[in-house]
């Protein structure tokens, strides 16, 4: 999950930098003025004194109406997708009048940061966005992320993030996509991120139908590595309270899955992980796969393994992406936050649910963040909790349900 930094408010894992706001609108209207949609409705008029009117056309409510000064930039307050109308006047004089319509035009996306969860999450939004607008949509990713997408969505333009900045053509609008910290922050986001799930915030900001919706990831075809019937499963995360801090878990649950005739993969980048003092390693008696190993890579294991074993994290989101069954452990977050699993783990006779609770603000800045409890015994108890027989529970019913063995 990204939290994003905004003008007026902190965005996870980005500065006020990433927010890229054009000198001047793109472009051009009658009688000198400049328009656009990049980064809210903006406009930029050439004479003191024309009135500037923008009402938003969903909702039939008018949210600016002024006298402006020439050439000074007027914005919209929101920057997420609105149906924005724009009017200038002249005195009683209508110069411009400008509907939001972007048919056939380019639009850029820029998912916040390089999170492999929230991209998958993300990207099923950005094509439901591109279908209900008709527009030919970019979006900005890394080549590692590219990778995962081209295939599965060919009329979606990637853009690395360096040379999304000089277009050969200019934009129409640009929509950015992240969590917003402060959480109240209503000028980029429509509503609090933390009560919905990780997909429907991302449809929330581009103004599509909140449905569930699986990425469509498509890779070269490849044989299976491994004949032998295995289970794949990743162990590291990007906070501690996202880790499965029960210290019997991973060694009894993968004494389990080898009893069961299983070989266990792990399959982390990371074999040893952490920060502030605290450092997970990869837990005995499973296979190691970790390393910096291509997501192609990752997604042919997983689509040929019975099944995975993960936390609220990235790898969980592409095995889910890649059809596999999925068991996930998490008791920081609630289960509405990531994709639904019949095999979700949570314990709710204990501390859960931080990161959905309103009253806090993630900190993903701090690796021991625990918002309730860090300076009470039992920290991180939402995932401590969570004995190694719920989670083999879990798997057993996973293996009933599928025939597996």
């Amino acid at each position: 999950m990204s939290i994003v930094t905004s003008s007026v408010s902190t965005q996870r894992g980005l500065t006020q930098s990433a927010f890229v706001r054009p000198s001047l609108p793109a472009l051009a209207g009658p009688e000198g003025i400049l328009y656009d949609f990049n980064y809210g409705c903006r406009v930029q008029v050439p004479v003191d004194g024309w009135r500037v009117r923008m009402v938003d056309l969903d909702t039939f409510s008018q949210v600016f109406d002024e006298p402006v000064e020439a050439h000074s930039m007027i914005t919209s307050r929101r920057k997420y997708f609105v149906r924005f109308e724009l009017q200038v006047f002249d005195g009683e004089r209508l110069v411009f009048r400008h509907a939001y319509d972007a048919r056939g035009r380019n639009v850029l996306i820029r998912p916040s940061g390089t999170a492999l969860g929230d991209t998958l999450a993300w990207m099923p939004a950005i094509e439901a966005f591109r279908l209900q607008e008709q527009c030919q949509v970019h979006v900005v990713l890394p080549a590692h992320l590219q990778s995962l997408f081209v295939k599965g969505y060919p009329a979606i333009r990637f853009v690395l993030p360096e040379s999304a900045d000089s277009p050969d053509e200019p934009f129409y609008a640009t929509y950015h996509l992240g969590f917003f910290s402060p959480y109240t922050d209503r000028d980029h986001q429509p509503t609090d991120p933390r009560v919905s799930s990780l997909q429907d915030a991302a449809a929330y900001l581009l103004g599509v139908p909140c449905e569930e919706r699986r990425p469509n990831i498509v890779v070269a075809a490849s044989a299976r590595d491994v004949a032998e019937r295995y289970v794949c499963i990743a162990t590291q995360s990007t906070a501690q309270c996202k880790y499965w801090n029960n210290p019997r878990g991973w060694r009894v649950l993968i004494d389990h899955l080898k009893a069961r005739g299983y070989r266990v993969l792990c399959i982390d980048q990371h074999r040893e992980y952490g920060a502030d003092g605290v450092l997970n390693t990869m837990p005995e008696g499973c296979e190691d796969f970790t390393g910096n190993r291509p997501l192609e890579e990752r997604v042919n294991l997983l689509r040929h393994a019975d099944f995975f074993v993960g936390l609220s994290s990235g790898l969980s989101w592409l095995a889910w992406a890649a059809g596999t069954p999925v068991v996930i452990i998490s008791g920081f977050t609630h289960p509405h936050t990531e994709f639904r699993s019949p095999y979700r783990v949570i314990n709710f006779h204990t501390c859960n649910s931080c990161f959905n609770d309103t009253t806090c603000d993630f900190d993903d800045r701090d690796f021991l963040w625990c918002p309730r409890r860090r300076d009470k015994p039992g920290r991180f108890q939402c995932s401590s909790a969570i004995s190694p027989e719920q989670v083999t529970a879990q798997v057993e019913r996973l293996i009933a349900d599928h025939r597996l063995i």
